[in-house]
């Protein structure tokens, strides 16, 4: 009897976590397309509005590697349910806050069960799923941010229109709860019904010096060049499009096209590396293609335009369930996963910080070296490249 008969259903597991996935990342975009009004009905100004979405990140960074840890204790699973006990917790004091202060604080505790995802997810799928199907399934899995930022976009201001600030919260609630009953019910331990079991100590005590091996390092500053890349033409696209004269909604699609076009490369490339065997080459082909695309998204208009943020998502975005996929391989040792990829989570959220921060001051203070610009983050995107051929994969 093979091993992957002990498992379940990896398409219906990977859409489960989809689901549940995306309505989480639902709630962390509702903010954005409504923040007008709600900015006039809680008397926030600007400055502090803002902490309505920073605040993810910041959460991020700070809860990143005890997560990692409680994972390890507690299993992937029961994680995933608590942050949805979290996330209705959240958004229940922020459907009834009565002030800025009030909603900022519930949008922590919705960011600490959007960490939990973040981390726990691909732990789930690495455990839940066949050996030979985890890069199919995280292709899938790897899509929620991508969908529920769409969701969040397009749904929140119809939402928001028929059934008001408290109808949105509710809601997103309700759903991000019903996605975790599915998930309950359907994501199974191998070979063992409902049991949930936290991962095996085998190997000894874990701790994060086995994160500072140079082979390692070399895999983290692939994945950190990625986010800097990625949040530099997210961040500063539409900035410098709008300068060119290109209409503020047309500068968002472009900036926004190659995440939608992760509908297309995340399970493909998924798919790929199962039926190859192999990631490495994959992930190189993505990472190469990163600083060319930011390039070119910070400093073209017209067709080139197009063709940078077609390739971007075509090739480039198959990046992040390449990283996914491949880092158990990395790493070496099962049993370093959890906390890992706390680890991994930290460095993802610092690649994503320092995208934000290093772009402007590579513009400069007239917000006019796009060129300039966009040379260094290439050259730091073959930098990131390089790391990653550099690093040999188990």
């Amino acid at each position: 009897m093979s091993t992957s008969k002990k498992y379940g259903n990896w398409a219906l597991i990977a859409v489960a976590m989809l689901l549940f996935g995306t309505a989480i990342a639902t709630i962390q975009f509702k903010v954005p397309v409504v923040m007008g009004d709600i900015m006039a009905n809680m008397d926030m100004d600007a400055s502090s509005a803002s902490w309505l979405m920073s605040i993810f990140t910041f959460v991020g960074i700070v809860l990143a590697l005890p997560t990692g840890a409680l994972a390890k204790k507690f299993g992937p699973k029961t994680m995933l349910l608590a942050a949805a006990a979290i996330i209705a917790a959240g958004s229940l004091l922020g459907a009834f806050a009565g002030n800025g202060m009030v909603l900022i604080v519930s949008r922590a505790i919705e960011g600490v069960a959007f960490i939990f995802v973040t981390i726990c997810g691909p732990l789930a799928v690495q455990k839940y799923v066949a050996p030979d199907k985890i890069g199919s399934a995280t292709g899938i899995w790897a899509l929620w941010v991508c969908l529920g930022s769409v969701v969040g976009g397009v749904l929140t201001p119809t939402l928001y229109a028929s059934t008001g600030f408290v109808g949105v919260w509710v809601i997103y609630a309700a759903a991000a709860v019903v996605f975790a009953i599915v998930v309950a019910v359907i994501v199974k331990a191998p070979g063992k019904a409902l049991e949930e079991a936290a991962e095996p100590a085998a190997g000894g005590k874990v701790g994060y010096g086995e994160f500072v091996k140079p082979n390692i390092l070399l895999f983290f500053a692939a994945f950190l060049v990625f986010n800097m890349t990625l949040m530099a033409v997210l961040s500063f696209g539409p900035t410098f499009l709008q300068q060119q004269g290109v209409d503020p909604t047309l500068s968002g699609f472009v900036s926004t096209l190659p995440m939608l076009l992760a509908v297309i490369s995340s399970p493909l490339f998924g798919a790929l590396s199962d039926k190859l065997g192999r990631c490495k080459p994959l992930y190189l082909a993505a990472m190469l293609v990163m600083g060319p695309c930011t390039l070119i998204l910070l400093t073209q208009t017209g067709p080139l335009m197009w063709v940078g943020a077609i390739v971007m998502g075509l090739v480039g975005l198959g990046g992040p369930v390449m990283c996914l996929t491949s880092y158990i391989n990395v790493l070496g040792r099962p049993e370093l996963m959890s906390i890992g990829m706390g680890v991994l989570m930290l460095i993802q959220s610092l690649g994503q910080f320092l995208g934000t921060w290093l772009v402007p001051l590579l513009l400069g203070p007239d917000v006019s070296a796009w060129m300039f610009t966009g040379i260094v983050m290439c050259v730091i995107g073959f930098a990131g490249t390089a790391a990653l051929a550099l690093c040999k994969f188990k």
